[in-house]
């Protein structure tokens, strides 16, 4: 076993990075998103001038890099989808309805394969400083860690989009209907974007968000979560009004959707650079 903790950080009831004294004398660092996006954590051992990485074993490190790909593939796909669809619905004739819902597909399966990474992830082993692989699983509930939550609320927001996307394929809908069953879902799910992407710049900071421009894993968090506030920009202004059946900006609202689009096909660029 490990003689003790030395010093955990995070926020709240969430730890994102652990430092501990292993029984040679050396050091290990774990951090939660190392672990989960690269199958790997840091280990100075005692002795040793400089520190090293200690990744899982093959099954681990294939799992996480299959996944990655997966995922940055899919985000890459649906932001271009999105973006596609919000520049015909500004400049084309059409809505551009089944390019979103096409998109939205893609949304969701890049939701899920994050999931599956923190469903996944290897768990540390204290005495020896590693990463045990843990058996393959398609869920498990584990809301006390702020990948596992940070990720399930990203995937429960591509579900919701998809309930608008279905939503604006119908056709004769009354205003209120609209905005009950297409603004609604894309409100709630912006917000579940927001918060996703909170929890992940808190934990790519160990704490309180702060700009960390010398790691990939913070730029892909930050455009990501600059796409989920446009999006956010883009719902306020979708909402139809009673009075009138117009929306309440048509411009912003496309505007906002094709730039968070975009924001989110880069991240998904960025992220394949961050496999094991």
């Amino acid at each position: 076993m490990a003689s003790g903790t030395e010093h955990a950080e995070g926020a709240g009831p969430f730890t994102t990075r652990l430092t501990w004294r292993l029984v040679d004398g050396g050091t290990a660092v774990w951090e939660s998103r190392l672990a989960r996006k690269r199958a790997r954590l840091t280990v100075h051992a005692a002795g040793e001038p400089e520190p090293r990485s200690r990744t899982a074993d093959s099954v681990a490190v294939g799992r996480a890099r299959r996944l990655n790909a997966v995922a940055a593939g899919a985000f890459t796909v649906g932001g271009a989808l999105f973006a596609l669809g919000a520049g015909l619905a500004q400049f084309g004739a059409v809505t551009g309805a089944w390019i979103y819902f096409v998109g939205g597909l893609f949304f969701n399966t890049g939701g899920y394969a994050s999931l599956l990474q923190a469903v996944n992830t290897p768990v540390r082993e204290g005495a020896v400083g590693g990463l045990t692989t843990r058996p393959w699983s398609w869920w498990r509930y584990e809301p006390a860690r702020i990948d596992w939550l940070s990720a399930f609320l990203l995937f429960a927001g591509t579900i919701v989009f998809g309930i608008n996307l279905v939503g604006s394929l119908l056709h004769g809908l009354s205003v209120q209907q609209e905005n009950r069953l297409i603004w609604t879902p894309d409100m709630i799910g912006c917000v579940l974007f927001l918060v996703s992407g909170h929890l992940a710049l808190v934990e790519v900071c160990h704490g309180r968000p702060r700009v960390r421009a010398h790691e990939l894993a913070w730029w892909i968090v930050a455009v990501n979560q600059l796409g989920s506030v446009l999006f956010m920009v883009s719902a306020l202004a979708a909402f139809t009004r009673p009075a009138t059946g117009g929306l309440v900006n048509v411009d912003i609202a496309n505007w906002g959707t094709l730039a968070g689009a975009v924001c989110f096909a880069v991240g998904g660029v960025l992220q394949f650079w961050e496999r094991p």
